[in-house]
């Protein structure tokens, strides 16, 4: 059967998305299933359930394998996401605003879409292994990620597990931060996102549920940052990457 605009709303309500959020969202449109009107009616739904007050952005990565392509390649109005069918579509769509970064760019509609793209060429906050001039630092203050944290924002998971959850750079960031106060040559750290996703799943307040045929996760950044980070911080190699 075939999800509608319709049905699709009343999925991401009973998922608990409300008017006024900011949602940060990492999606499999494959996974929704058929949906009547494509991706136009996916964001259909996704504007209605958040409303005029609210804005969805979602990752407009550039992340062609060789870094050097990426910066040769770049152009914040004509380089497609390689993120995803709805992140591209997203992009394209008119009113959509885009932040100027080679390698992290993220898109963003609705209210105030402007300014959580704008600050991204500033060289300010958190330090990571994708800072590169003349662009901003790439998780920093002012860019669109740390925004969204500090608009209270959700991140809406639609139908991709915690591999695609680009907020645990965050925690390896903010991992960074903590261990340069007593060791200014300690290096970064990356961490195993599948089994820090397991751990959140555990001690997490998630809502679960289904956007048409897609299994869906929602809950609250900042609580996701600072639940993760905590454990990291307690023991760091147990949660590093060995893939």
């Amino acid at each position: 059967m075939s999800s509608s605009v319709e049905t699709l709303l009343t999925d991401l309500k009973q998922l608990g998305v409300k008017p006024g959020d900011v949602l940060f969202i990492h999606s499999s449109f494959k996974s929704i299933g058929p949906v009547t009107g494509g991706a136009d009616a996916v964001f259909s739904a996704l504007e209605q359930a958040v409303g005029p007050q609210g804005t969805l952005l979602l990752p407009s990565f550039n992340l062609i394998q060789d870094k050097a392509l990426r910066v040769q390649s770049w152009n914040v109005q004509t380089s497609p996401s390689t993120v995803g069918y709805l992140t591209e579509h997203f992009r394209l769509m008119p009113g959509t605003y885009r932040s100027d970064h080679y390698s992290h760019a993220v898109a963003a509609r609705g209210h105030d879409a402007k300014w959580f793209v704008e600050g991204h060429i500033e060289q300010e906050g958190l330090v990571s292994p994708w800072d590169l001039l003349p662009w901003g630092r790439t998780f920093g203050t002012h860019s669109p990620m740390a925004r969204a944290m500090q608009r209270q924002g959700k991140q809406l998971m639609l139908g991709v597990d915690y591999f695609s959850s680009t907020y645990i750079h965050i925690v390896e960031c903010l991992l960074l931060a903590h261990r340069r106060q007593s060791d200014p040559e300690a290096r970064y750290i990356w961490l195993d996102r599948i089994r820090l996703g397991e751990y959140w799943e555990n001690i997490g307040q998630i809502s679960h549920g289904k956007v048409g045929q897609a299994d869906c996760r929602l809950f609250d950044i900042r609580a996701f940052v600072d639940g993760l980070l905590e454990a990291v911080i307690a023991d760091p190699l147990h949660w590093k990457r060995n893939y």
